[in-house]
């Protein structure tokens, strides 16, 4: 008997994770920011108004979940503690059913556009992580 593997398409989740942490140079300036928060529906269509420190916290939010996911280097510590300081500074929610719109329970609990995302990006990681999915992203 012949077993075959069949690949496993990666959630939702993670391949928003996959995109935000390989932005790079994609990822410069806050019409940048604002271009990859609507590419992905994390935020409503129209004007967003993004702040210099809004730009510095996606930033840095994104180079403390790259450098979990490079395996060839040790996560600085520094870099580990700035993000984790955006994270923390994320409200979000449970929600008690899903919304359809994505596989995390937790939903954004702000009415400002950019932390909207941004507490999206953050749920997207907590369903990476809970599944352990997070293991497979290569960067």
């Amino acid at each position: 008997m012949t077993s075959t593997n069949t690949p496993t398409r990666p959630s939702a989740a993670a391949e928003l994770i996959a995109d935000f942490v390989s932005t790079g140079g994609r990822l410069s300036d806050r019409a940048d920011l604002a271009g990859f928060l609507r590419e992905h529906h994390l935020v409503t269509e129209g004007a967003i108004p993004i702040t210099l420190a809004d730009l510095d916290e996606a930033l840095t939010l994104r180079d403390g979940i790259r450098a979990l996911l490079d395996r060839d280097t040790e996560p600085d510590p520094e870099t580990l503690a700035r993000a984790q300081k955006v994270l923390d500074g994320l409200r979000v929610t449970v929600r008690l059913e899903p919304d359809g719109h994505s596989e995390s329970p937790l939903a954004p609990a702000v009415v400002d556009e950019v932390r909207r995302g941004l507490a999206r990006i953050a749920g997207a990681w907590a369903a990476v992580l809970a599944g352990g999915e997070w293991r497979s992203l290569r960067i």
